[in-house]
């Protein structure tokens, strides 16, 4: 790859004399600034790095930082500038709390991504479950699958518009309170039975339910 034909296609990168560092490493890192959400390549060009997330073929930053562009490999990232706070990616298991169950999706409020504990999630954090993400069988209505206050554990599938899944087995709600008494419900079996008025509750149950960082 040329160094004319890096920035063919490209808006807004860099140009050549903005890059320094050594040329036998096959990377160089710009000195231009760039803010989560500007493009930085597109995927014709390159393979999506640290620091960015591909969208319909173009590659956005998805922390403040500056372009790093692996020549060599063909991929393009953005290194962050100082400590980088919690970005939120395609992939990563999280943990919320679900705050609204409507006719076709439920509103959970994002905790926590796992792994990564201790740190909070920055801006919005309000994600959601559309009812065909639930689990892999057909899901009749909603409120059989989450309930209020339910602590659920999900897999990241869009990280723009914060969409989750929990078809995986291990996804789902991990902990979910009686409705009446306001306790921990207990597992028993396919469903949920609240120790104190032995209420049982229908849920999108995690194979860890009750074992949670929650």
């Amino acid at each position: 790859m040329g160094e004319e034909d890096v920035s063919v296609g490209v808006v807004g990168m860099a140009e050549e004399s903005e890059f320094e560092g050594d040329k036998e490493d096959n990377q160089r890192r710009g000195t231009r600034t760039v803010l989560p959400g500007d493009l930085i390549g597109i995927s014709e060009e390159y393979t999506t790095g640290e620091g960015a997330y591909d969208e319909k073929g173009n590659i956005y930053a998805t922390v403040v930082g500056t372009v790093v562009e692996d020549r060599k490999r063909r991929v393009i990232g953005v290194k962050p500038l100082g400590t980088a706070p919690t970005v939120i990616k395609r992939g990563d298991v999280v943990y919320g709390t679900v705050s609204a169950v409507k006719n076709s999706i439920v509103l959970v409020d994002l905790a926590f991504i796992e792994g990564q504990e201790k740190r909070g999630i920055p801006g919005e954090t309000q994600a959601a479950i559309h009812i065909s993400n639930v689990k892999k069988s057909y899901v009749s209505e909603l409120k059989n699958e989450f309930g209020y206050y339910d602590i659920v554990k999900g897999r990241v599938i869009d990280p723009v518009t914060l969409r989750l899944d929990t078809t995986d087995p291990r996804h789902g709600v991990i902990k979910a309170f009686c409705p009446k008494c306001k306790v921990g419900m207990r597992r028993k079996n396919r469903v949920l039975e609240c120790p104190q008025c032995k209420r049982i509750e229908s849920r999108k149950i995690s194979t860890e339910y009750g074992k949670g960082l929650l």
